[in-house]
């Protein structure tokens, strides 16, 4: 099984960015936490299945003493952008055997203590070739996914319709096994493009905002 899991949206200030989202789309977040070790925090667009994961940068020197902190930092120099994607699979261990991975345990706590635990898998050659999905499989229950916590925030309804993502076809098949419904892959710069969300209010389609203007 593999489905779309979220997909990241890196800005340089989190609560402006969340600000944002819920005035020019009416999709409220709430606080994820701290990545720890990472130099990361996240914020987390609750959208059911699936998520958009706002995720910034809580201690630069941190962030710049390890791959995904470098990452993200280098990312939101000019203002907030799509970074990569995340699928969810019930078999990682067959994944990394596949694709000869190695899995990562992570964990977050988020405000209300609950610890999230996880495992990933490649996530380094997510960031070297962003049309590249990474892996990951949950360690908690269902209704703790981040796209399932503080549902009271959710907005009604809303869900992840469709997201577009630079790749070639085949090499992205090859790689992932078998595509989400949601992800369609088109033409133009290698990464995902944008990412459509239904709705009481219609198809919202979301993009990053350029720098100085995720405030607004």
């Amino acid at each position: 099984m593999i489905d779309l899991d979220h997909v990241l949206l890196a800005t340089p200030d989190l609560d402006a960015t969340g600000s944002r989202l819920e005035s020019e789309h009416r999709l409220p977040s709430v606080p994820g936490g701290r990545h720890a070790g990472l130099g990361t925090e996240n914020r987390i667009v609750p959208l059911g299945e699936a998520y958009v994961e706002l995720v910034g940068v809580a201690d630069r020197d941190e962030a710049a003493a390890n791959p995904f902190g470098s990452w993200v930092l280098g990312q939101v120099e000019g203002g907030e952008a799509w970074i990569g994607w995340c699928v969810r699979t019930d078999d990682l261990d067959g994944v990394c055997a596949r694709l000869e991975l190695d899995a990562q345990a992570m964990t977050r706590s988020r405000p209300d203590g609950f610890e999230l635990r996880w495992r990933l898998a490649g996530l380094e050659r997510a960031r070297e070739e962003p049309w590249r999905p990474f892996f990951i499989e949950w360690d908690v229950a269902e209704e703790e996914l981040p796209g399932h916590a503080g549902g009271e925030v959710q907005a009604a309804g809303a869900r992840i319709a469709g997201m577009e993502v630079g790749a070639d076809e085949d090499a992205l098949r090859e790689w992932v096994g078998e595509l989400p419904g949601t992800v369609r892959v088109t033409s133009g710069p290698p990464g995902v493009h944008s990412v459509a969300v239904a709705g009481a209010g219609g198809i919202e389609v979301l993009q990053p905002a350029p720098a100085g203007e995720s405030s607004d």
